[in-house]
């Protein structure tokens, strides 16, 4: 049975936020083991590459749009945006925070990149129709339930019982002794920044350019580029490039195949189909995941304000979702009456299902 292509970029949506949050715990870990903030994305990207350049190459063979002096700035500025300023905030926010508070900072993205599309006129918002409120609802919603679960406790629901083992094992992902709590807290809203205007970018590149694999694999090959002169500029000492843990290549190994490659080849095909907003909205997901795994894994107890934060989450997506159809269907029935007879079935298939204002390639 075809799954519908709705449920599609639900399903894509929900996935990647259980592989970011994974992240968050496995980046903490490789930074506890004294790796270099500028070493770990080299190889994070350089694995990421191995992967998505063949595969580009490959997969859009036929269909890719030749490429032009513009469009490589574009793919530039992406890798600036996108894996150098987003990923070397986020690196060293981590450093001087926590995975938790990182986690959490995250939530700021939806409003941050709703705010950028509106600005620019990419995404449209209609406060005096209903569809307009409930995005604008829903967006404040899924924020607010985030910032419930990470500022308000509440009488504890569930306590769990540790293992030994488990004991054992919490150390290993304790916070630094030395850090820059204010320091930390800028670079996580520099690396909030960096990730709505990447996902506002890359809405507007695919217009442009539908090739999504080959923009992906562009914008991770100038990552590379520019972490590695950034690196040699910062890392003096040639051990630093040696890996010492299995912890280090677990996590590089993670963060390069799972995020850099799969979850970011993942992410521009959702923009494409669902637009900037819709492909951000899903991240506070990443708060009510940790709130539900950290009593399994790392012994944490669970709150009343996970019930609460975790309610306002899914009644902000339901909102924006909803929001999103009646927007569609509100625009088909413009279409119709514009243009009743000639070509309005061609017109109506040739946006996309969630957010009409980007147009689909045809096969």
């Amino acid at each position: 049975m075809m799954v519908p292509e709705r449920a599609k970029l639900h399903i894509a949506l929900t996935f990647l936020q259980f592989c970011h949050a994974g992240n968050h715990i496995f980046l903490r870990i490789a930074l506890n083991t004294g790796i270099s903030k500028f070493v770990l994305p080299v190889y994070r990207n350089i694995t990421a590459l191995v992967l998505l350049g063949p595969l580009a190459y490959f997969s859009e063979k036929k269909d890719r749009p030749s490429i032009t002096s513009y469009c490589i700035i574009q793919f530039f500025l992406l890798g600036l945006v996108g894996i150098t300023l987003k990923e070397g905030f986020y690196l060293v926010g981590l450093e001087n925070t926590s995975p938790t508070f990182a986690s959490a900072m995250q939530n700021s993205v939806p409003a941050l990149t709703f705010l950028m599309a509106a600005l620019l006129r990419y995404e449209s918002v209609y406060l005096n129709r209903i569809d307009g409120v409930a995005k604008v609802l829903g967006v404040i919603a899924t924020v607010g339930g985030a910032t419930v679960i990470t500022l308000y406790k509440g009488p504890t629901i569930y306590t769990p019982n540790l293992s030994l083992h488990e004991k054992q094992f919490l150390p290993v992902l304790g916070d630094a002794e030395e850090k820059n709590w204010n320091l930390g807290c800028i670079c996580l809203f520099g690396h909030c920044l960096s990730w709505s205007g990447w996902i506002v970018m890359q809405a507007f590149v695919l217009k442009k350019y539908p090739a999504s694999l080959t923009v992906t694999a562009f914008t991770c090959f100038f990552g590379v580029v520019q972490f590695m002169t950034i690196a040699a500029f910062f890392v003096k000492d040639s051990k630093a490039w040696l890996l010492n843990s299995t912890s280090e290549i677990y996590s590089i190994l993670y963060s390069g195949v799972v995020i850099s490659a799969l979850a970011a080849a993942i992410q521009i095909w959702t923009i494409s189909k669902g637009g900037p907003v819709f492909a951000s909205i899903y991240l506070p997901l990443q708060t009510l995941i940790v709130a539900l795994m950290a009593p399994i894994f790392l012994g944490e107890k669970f709150f009343l304000g996970g019930v609460i934060g975790a309610f306002l989450i899914v009644s902000g997506l339901y909102l924006v979702v909803w929001g999103k159809s009646e927007e569609t269907k509100f625009a088909k029935e413009v279409i119709v009456l514009i243009d009743p007879k000639n070509h309005a079935e061609e017109k109506c298939s040739s946006s996309s299902l969630i957010y009409p204002l980007i147009p689909t390639q045809k096969s």
